[in-house]
């Protein structure tokens, strides 16, 4: 069996928007999973407006949504919310990531779900959790980094406080709903009841900062500014050749001696106030400008051989374009086969960073609505049931 294998015949609906939700839904898609897009009537998933483009497709949206199938549904309508609940009578998983209040004010909740399927796994998706204070508040991933305290601590001292640029809450928090869907369906399975998976940014910031928050939580000491450094060790920063960047990572006292012959400058191995990490970081200042002198005295090309032949971690500061050039990068298969996409200039899509020989590529990302006619003859829905449902006309609003 190969990785693309592991979760065949598994039925996934994703009702969820942006990059978490999809996210989650997409690695079930490429380990297997059968996953059908709910999209909203009109428009489809937010991400489908963003920029940037190509051949007239968001980006983003192509990055979170391959393996999937697109249905569109006017969910603010009763017939689509119960093509929905349906649907699910023959999925195993929901993911899900409406706003606050609105799974209850479509009637979408794990309730409504549980009576059309009750071994049903349902992940619900938010900012802020789902406590009677959490299950109010609206978020997105730059907003919870600064909520979290995340930003207070991210960049340099004398600049003000910046957002991690990936979307480093939106994925790990899916990857974290990912995680407990999987551990979910390996209780639904022995119990035959099911469950109601949460997942939030804000835990999976918390959890991001694991070491930060205990360190705070036993000195009391904030943690600073530090811009590239880091926070237990020194030198680990990035210095300025003099035609570039280098990042240097020297977190033992052997590494600090290797480094220092190699700059040779072997007083700084000798000076007492660098004698040991804890030295080293308390004044890091110090020995940070000392080391900078060095460093910008010759090429990143030169301080790149002659670190490396010492054994020290360093890496040029690359470009994404240098970073994905680099031999290891190459080495590493990271495109799934760009031929799978429909153009004539075909874009690769990263794979998903488990198994580079088993990454499944069997859908392109959807475009919008692009099965649902498909999709809701599987579901049992006849041909006036479908009609009503696709034109436009289901009901009327209520």
């Amino acid at each position: 069996m190969t990785l693309g294998e592991t979760y065949a015949g598994l039925r996934v609906l994703d009702l969820s928007t942006n990059i978490a939700g999809p996210y989650a839904s997409m690695v079930l898609g490429d380990l297997g999973a059968d996953v059908i897009k709910i999209e909203r009537f009109p428009g489809g998933d937010d991400t489908r407006s963003l920029p940037p483009r190509w051949h007239e497709q968001a980006t983003v949206f192509l990055a979170m949504n391959r393996n999937k199938r697109s249905v569109v549904l006017d969910l603010k309508t009763a017939e689509g919310r119960s093509a929905v609940l349906k649907l699910a009578a023959s999925a195993d998983v929901v993911v899900e990531s409406f706003p606050p209040g609105v799974a209850n004010e479509l009637g979408l909740t794990f309730g409504n779900f549980r009576v059309s399927n009750p071994k049903i796994a349902l992940c619900s998706i938010s900012a802020f959790g789902d406590g009677p204070i959490g299950a109010t508040m609206p978020g997105y991933d730059a907003l919870v980094q600064a909520a979290s305290g995340m930003m207070s601590f991210t960049g340099h001292p004398e600049t003000a406080s910046v957002r991690l640029a990936p979307s480093v809450l939106d994925l790990s928090t899916g990857l974290w709903a990912t995680v407990g869907i999987m551990a979910a369906l390996v209780r639904i399975e022995k119990s035959g009841i099911g469950e109601h998976v949460h997942a939030s940014l804000l835990d999976a910031a918390f959890n991001l900062m694991s070491h930060q928050l205990l360190g705070y939580m036993a000195t009391g000491e904030l943690p600073g500014k530090l811009g590239s450094g880091a926070p237990s060790a020194a030198p680990y920063r990035v210095f300025a050749a003099a035609d570039g960047e280098i990042m240097i990572a020297t977190a033992t006292d052997a590494q600090f001696a290797r480094l220092s012959e190699a700059l040779s400058v072997p007083a700084i191995a000798a000076d007492p106030r660098f004698k040991t990490v804890t030295d080293r970081v308390a004044n890091r200042k110090a020995l940070d400008g000392l080391v900078a002198g060095r460093i910008s005295s010759n090429s990143v090309n030169h301080w790149m051989l002659a670190l490396s032949v010492a054994g020290i971690s360093v890496s040029r500061v690359n470009t994404l374009g240098e970073a994905l050039e680099m031999p290891v990068a190459l080495e590493r298969s990271l495109f799934l086969p760009a031929a799978s996409l429909d153009s004539e200039a075909p874009l690769g899509l990263l794979r998903i960073p488990i198994d580079a020989s088993s990454s499944s590529f069997r859908l392109a990302p959807p475009k919008l609505g692009e099965h649902s006619l498909a999709v809701l003859h599987e579901g049992g829905f006849s041909d006036a049931e479908i009609a009503a449902l696709m034109s436009g006309k289901q009901g009327g609003r209520d």
